[in-house]
């Protein structure tokens, strides 16, 4: 399945990062490479199932690139398909849950958790790096979107 999105890995533990044009995928995606993140794709995201688990990769045209707002397309950047654990919807501030409650992304029978941030915030990018921790399950949660 192609997917309008980016998505990026570290520890091998990839995140998807999905939204509307304009709403700062790309951009974060850039923020997340600069915090020990490998790209995976940007723009758009294979996803495919294998032994149970999703993997995202680029497609092979835009392998290896990343669109840098006011900057231009990079190419030959560093780049390696990965294993899904964490779907993040990019949204607006006002949509952004200040305690959510456990969501899911699914891709066939496969499930992934789900969170909605606000891709513009400083913060999200250390966000998205306790939330992938919380989903690999070296982070503990009393409530919130991975808690029990």
């Amino acid at each position: 399945m192609l997917l309008h999105g980016s998505a990026a890995a570290r520890l091998d533990e990839g995140v998807l990062l999905l939204g509307h044009p304009g709403a700062g995928k790309s951009d974060l995606l850039l923020r997340l490479l600069a915090h020990a993140f490998l790209l995976i794709a940007d723009d758009q995201v294979e996803v495919s199932e294998h032994d149970g688990t999703v993997i995202a990769q680029a497609p092979l045209a835009l392998a290896g690139r990343l669109e840098v707002r006011g900057v231009g397309l990079l190419a030959g950047l560093a780049h390696a398909p990965a294993r899904l654990h964490l779907v993040v919807d990019c949204v607006d501030r006002a949509l952004e849950p200040r305690l959510p409650v456990p969501a899911v992304w699914s891709h066939g029978t496969l499930r992934l958790p789900r969170i909605a941030l606000h891709a513009s915030d400083a913060s999200a990018p250390f966000k998205v790096i306790l939330a992938l921790e919380c989903a690999a399950g070296r982070r503990a949660m009393t409530s919130g979107a991975f808690a029990a």
